[in-house]
């Protein structure tokens, strides 16, 4: 008794007309959807890393402080080199930590928004190394993307700047 387990050519178009259909209900969904989806997954942990840096109106945490004038170096060529200029380096970071995802969230400047969160975690590969394949390399992408693709219509921006036609 010989038994075929090769599908015949019946089932084969049935199975590839399933996955063209899901490919076009994929395709059908809004760009604006994803680009949302990016701009509130790159600006969270940057939020949240700002609300540490503050200990009452523009006056830095302790421990913000501390990380900036002692802990933190930046790792080029192999040397590790403290911020020049540490307090101010802290009080940008926690200022753009806040004030970055905020727009970002609101679709308003964001691809300059995320531009400028895209140089920070340049900054911060420098500063933690160890972090390039968990952290960076997945904000690096969402920021270029945003940079790139833009907001969506999910935004302020096509309000604000409205599209040359």
């Amino acid at each position: 008794m010989k038994t075929d387990l090769a599908p015949s050519r019946g089932s084969s178009a049935v199975l590839l007309s399933l996955i063209a259909r899901a490919e076009w209900a994929l395709a059908s969904l809004p760009r604006s959807l994803p680009l949302l989806a990016l701009r509130l997954a790159l600006a969270i942990p940057f939020f949240k890393s700002g609300l540490t840096k503050w200990d009452g109106f523009l006056t830095l945490s302790p421990g913000a402080r501390y990380l900036f004038e002692e802990e933190f170096k930046l790792h080029i060529l192999g040397s590790e080199i403290s911020y020049p200029f540490p307090l101010a380096m802290a009080t940008a970071a926690g200022v753009g930590e806040l004030l970055l995802p905020i727009l970002l969230i609101l679709g308003l400047a964001t691809r300059f928004s995320a531009l400028g969160l895209l140089l920070m975690t340049a900054v911060i590969q420098l500063t933690i190394p160890e972090g390039w394949a968990n952290f960076h390399l997945p904000w690096a992408a969402m920021a270029l993307s945003l940079v790139v693709f833009g907001s969506g219509r999910i935004a302020l921006d096509p309000y604000v700047f409205p599209p040359n036609r």
